[in-house]
This record gives C-alpha cells, structure tokens and sequence, in this order.
C-alpha cells in the first residue's frame, strides 16, 4: 500500500486566484454581489460563508467556468484556470452503471482516455475504502462511503486547484468530522476554494476565511483561530470563534435577498451567461 498522501499529490504547482468584480454582479435584473474582490491564495484552504442566496455558488461557479464573466478570473502565474481545476459538490453524484472503482475512473472514461487502475485503486485505500468496496455498486454503499468514493475522483484528476460546494453536508456530522480530517490530509498543498454553510467545518480546515455580508454581498475576511488544519473540534479558541461566527451569519439573514435563478442572458455590471463545462459537467470530482 503507498504511503499516506503519495498518489493524492498533484505534480502541478498550484495557483492563487482571485475573481474580480469591478462593478458587482447582477443576475434576473437583481443585485447578486457588490464590487468585489475574492482572492484565493496559493495552496491554501479558503472557506466562504455566507447566508443563502448571498452570492457563494455564484463566486464558486465564476472561478469554474461554468458562470461566464469575462476577465473576472485572473491567476498568480498568468495561466488559466481551465484545465486545472476538480470539482467537489455537495451530492455524490456518482453514476449508478458504474461500481465505485468505476466511478473514480470516470474522468478518463469520459475524455477516452486510459485509466490508472492501479492509482484508482490506491487512492480508493486512502480514502479508508477497501478493494471489496471498490466492486460495489453507488446504491450498496453508505453515505459516507459514497462520499469518500466522489473524494478520490476528486483525488483521481490530481489537478492543483480544487473547489468545493458544501462537499460534506450530505452526510451525519460525525462521518463529516471524519471526512473533514481526511480531505484536510489528502488535499494539502492543493488551492482549495470550500463554500460551506457550516463555522465549525470552515474553522477546522480553513487557513483564511470569508463571509459574505450586506447587500448586495460583498466578502469579508475575518480571524481563524491559530494551529494548522484540520484544527480539534474540542479547542476552546475554535468554538469560541465559532460561536462568534454564527452571530455574524445571523445578523446577515434579515438582509438576505432571495436566491436567484441562474440565467442566460447578460446581466448588469458585467456580462453573465452560463455555459455547460464538457470536463466538469457539474459532477462532483470531475476535473475541468
């Protein structure tokens, strides 16, 4: 069996990122973000909260590709995103034709490719999944295994930057707290963008993070408490922080707009239309 963290490391160097809304974002003729600037810096975990319809799958899905905003996206290395990025979201979706070593080699099936097997496998391991598991179908396995399957086809396109959309939300909060500790070890030193509704989540595995406030939303940096991710859930300093943190987010519900409908026509501020990712097609894991 590899060592812990060998066959997850990704051989790109990873980029920061920022996206940039010089005048904000409107989608359906309403005020989605303020003028803004969301940066994301190299190999690190940034975790952005934010109330419900405040903007965070929106800022998520710009740095994807999937939401078209010209020029928003702008790398530290002066490349682009596309190409680099896997994708995690907060359903499995895993295809239910394909046993769960199947579904961490999807990724090449679709592009007609070769599949590692033999990576497939180890990173099945890795994930605390056994060569048994690896043979069974999506409906034979538990929640939390499905999850540790979409986490090692996330694993499995081995790209530099990795974004998130509440990937653990899915699953009982002791499975999550496992999975938490698993991605913060099997994830280090990749660019890591988590949207998360969840304080605790974003204090343990983040090493900066934002919250989306006023309207129309604009992000904020606040305080992570200090030690290196995945931080101990008991930690007074942490739930303290967390405590303050659910505060924050309350105040900001009153003022929470309604979610918007993602459209496809150009919006105000800036042109925005939402364009299918063949690589990433909005599956949890799949690289673009």
């Amino acid at each position: 069996m590899p060592a812990k963290g060998t066959v997850s490391t990704s051989r790109t160097p990873a980029p920061g990122f920022s996206v940039i809304l010089p005048s904000g974002l409107s989608l359906g003729g309403a005020a989605v973000l303020g003028a803004c600037r969301l940066d994301v810096p190299a190999s690190r975990v940034t975790a952005l909260l934010g109330p419900s319809g405040s903007g965070k799958s929106t800022l998520l899905r710009i740095a994807a590709g999937l939401l078209d905003v010209p020029g928003a996206v702008t790398t530290d290395d002066g490349a682009p995103l596309a190409g680099r990025i896997a994708w995690m979201a907060q359903q499995d979706l895993l295809v239910p034709w394909r046993d769960a070593l199947g579904n961490v080699t999807f990724g090449a099936h679709l592009r007609g490719g070769r599949p590692d097997v033999a990576r497939a496998e180890a990173l099945l391991r890795e994930v605390g999944l056994t060569t048994d598991d690896g043979r069974k179908m999506p409906a034979q396995l538990s929640g939390g295994m499905r999850q540790r399957v979409a986490l090692a086809r996330t694993l499995m396109e081995d790209r530099p930057v990795v974004l998130m959309d509440e990937p653990f939300s899915a699953v009982d909060a002791p499975t999550r707290h496992r999975l938490q500790d698993l991605a913060a070890r099997l994830l280090a030193g990749r660019t890591v963008l988590l949207v998360t509704h969840d304080p605790l989540e974003a204090l343990r595995l983040a090493d900066r993070i934002l919250v989306l406030s006023g309207s129309p939303a604009v992000p904020v940096e606040v305080p992570v408490p200090a030690g290196t991710p995945p931080r101990p859930a008991r930690d007074a300093a942490l739930l303290d922080a967390q405590a303050a943190l659910l505060e924050r987010l309350a105040e900001g519900i009153a003022d929470d707009a309604p979610t918007p409908t993602l459209p496809r026509f150009a919006g105000e501020g800036a042109s925005a239309r939402q364009t299918p990712s063949p690589a990433c097609g909005g599956g949890s894991g799949w690289g673009s």
